[in-house]
């Protein structure tokens, strides 16, 4: 795994988990990492990942109609 450094404003006051679920999370939303690895980066289980994704304003469900469309298709 990769390590990144961030240089951050001392006003973004978060506690260090947020700083790496933030990022797991838009990372996942946006389709670039999948749901185990976001937990990874978040340091967290693929079910501890989930269960919080909410409280950062990301779902588990796609918003895109044709993954809907596969969805249904493959249901």
């Amino acid at each position: 795994m990769r390590t990144i450094m961030l240089n951050m404003p001392q006003s973004a006051i978060l506690p260090t988990f947020d700083y790496s679920m933030y990022l797991a999370s838009k990372l996942y939303e946006d389709g670039i990492l999948s749901t185990g690895q976001a937990a990874t980066v978040a340091n967290l289980s693929k079910r501890g990942f989930v269960e919080i994704m909410g409280k950062y304003g990301v779902s588990l469900f796609s918003s895109e109609l044709s993954d809907l469309k596969n969805d249904i298709a493959n249901a």
